[in-house]
């Protein structure tokens, strides 16, 4: 049976104009910004999909409740509001604030991780990741291997390798593994999602094992509409539902408010244990705030609460992910290598196939972003080599399997226009693809590395001839002329 076509379940009250610089003034900008879109200053930004965190449109409510901070500096009632709305939609009955994502990470892994620890988990986020090795843990990979192959159509690519899974708990013990780092959906696989049959497999093996079972839930609402969509028997669930039978298998979760929660700063963590609870409020108090406001307002509360309501309606994530799928099928249409199937919060370009004419050592997705951005003023974000980072035994750039480009589109902002012309530039950009030619580091920080750091473009024949420092390892790409 035919979909039906779907429209924003909101309407327009208030714009802000959009400046559409010249070529002239964009080649300035990204040299000027070491060819690191994280770098631009966002007023030469003409179309802005570098990240969907913090960059939703609130609803009117959400700013009326903004109105409605009690600003009071312990026992707000916003947080109490928010302690209501995370039990109601994601069933944690303990309730850490924090000023984001990053920051319940942080406080989970100070708590959990101990110097030799082992964290298994469906792919690695660059964030989480940074917070376990500096509590001394190490990463393990565990997801499947249909997740690092951009092409497959496989519909739940966030999914646990079991075996996996049970290879690295026999070799370093299970008293060694902490928790298994469960990310709803994956990010660094191109928004694919984990099913709820595996999910409970994975809960069935950590209860066996008595491992703890933490959620990434940053984008859970997103998981659970693929779930919805996607998975034998639950297309008749409501997305609420979904989300709820997926948290009640894990013992905490950490949150970005500023994703699925349609706030422009705030997160949480979320835990069962009133032990770690408690192990949890201690630490916040010293890095975040007292433990009812966690480093945010309660202004910032009182919008996330709020926003959690509307997060989980269905006609909500409907024209949500329906906008993203829309630009990935114009782009898959037109021949352009994207990770498939679609995932929620974004379309990937496959940096590497589009040019691989670009060493992976020169950085193709960093550069593949740049040139987007010279060519159409849109800002993209590389998810490659260069998020990687570098090994920390050998000190090597770490080269993944995915060397992609995130065109990562905010909740509520941006038109079904506005995904066209993005469509067209990546098209006219993929015509003179060519043209594109790799990047190296001239500034590289010690962590998280993408963020901050900068480049230079690099001939190919100075790549070939050594011309690549190797203690500056990132690279990046501009349109020659």
């Amino acid at each position: 049976m035919r979909d039906h076509s779907w429209a924003e379940p909101w309407r327009i009250k208030v714009v802000e104009p959009l400046r559409i610089t010249s070529r002239a003034e964009r080649e300035r900008a990204i040299r000027e910004a070491g060819h690191n879109t994280f770098l631009l200053r966002s007023d030469d930004v003409y179309i802005d999909l570098l990240t969907d965190s913090g960059t939703s449109a609130m609803s009117d409510r959400q700013w009326a409740g903004m109105m409605l901070g009690d600003e009071a500096y312990a026992g707000s009632r916003n947080f109490y509001h928010l302690q209501e709305a995370v039990e109601r939609h994601y069933g944690f009955p303990q309730l850490i604030p924090t000023h984001q994502g990053r920051g319940a990470e942080h406080i989970l892994s100070r708590m959990l991780i101990r110097p030799g620890d082992h964290v298994p988990g469906n792919m690695y986020f660059t964030t989480t990741r940074a917070h376990q090795e500096l509590a001394g843990g190490t990463f393990h990979d565990v997801i499947i291997d249909e997740a690092h192959d951009p092409a497959s159509e496989h519909p739940f690519k966030g999914d646990v390798d079991l075996d996996k899974l049970d290879a690295v708990v026999r070799e370093v013990g299970a008293a060694r593994v902490p928790y298994v780092s469960i990310g709803a959906t994956v990010n660094m696989a191109g928004g694919q999602p984990i099913s709820l049959a595996n999910l409970r497999a994975v809960r069935d093996y950590t209860r066996h094992h008595g491992i703890l079972l933490v959620l990434d839930a940053t984008r859970a609402v997103e998981n659970a509409w693929f779930i919805q969509q996607r998975e034998p028997g639950q297309r008749r669930k409501l997305v609420a539902d979904i989300l709820l039978e997926m948290c009640a298998l894990a013992d905490g979760a950490t949150m970005s408010g500023k994703k699925d929660s349609l706030v422009n700063i705030g997160g949480w963590l979320g835990l069962r244990d009133e032990r770690l609870a408690e192990e949890a409020r201690n630490l916040v108090v010293l890095f975040e705030g007292l433990h009812t406001y966690g480093g945010l307002a309660g202004r910032d509360m009182e919008a996330m609460a709020i926003g959690i309501e509307e997060s989980v309606r269905e006609e909500h994530v409907r024209s949500r992910i329906g906008q993203v799928l829309y630009l990935g099928r114009q782009l898959a249409d037109a021949g352009i290598p994207i990770v498939r199937p679609v995932g929620g919060h974004a379309v990937f370009l496959d940096a590497a196939a589009i040019l691989p004419h670009v060493p992976r050592e020169a950085f193709p997705a960093q550069a593949l972003a740049a040139a987007l951005y010279v060519e159409s003023g849109i800002r993209a974000m590389e998810r490659g080599a260069v998020s990687a980072g570098r090994d920390a035994a050998t000190g090597a750039n770490r080269l993944p399997s995915l060397e992609l480009v995130r065109l990562t589109i905010p909740r509520r902002v941006y038109t079904q226009a506005h995904m066209d012309v993005t469509a067209e530039s990546v098209i006219a950009l993929s015509e003179i693809r060519e043209q594109v030619t790799g990047l190296r580091f001239t500034h590289e920080p010690a962590h998280l590395r993408f963020f901050q750091a900068r480049f230079e473009p690099v001939s190919p024949a100075g790549l070939i001839a050594g011309e690549d420092r190797p203690e500056r390892a990132l690279a990046m790409a501009t349109v020659d002329g």
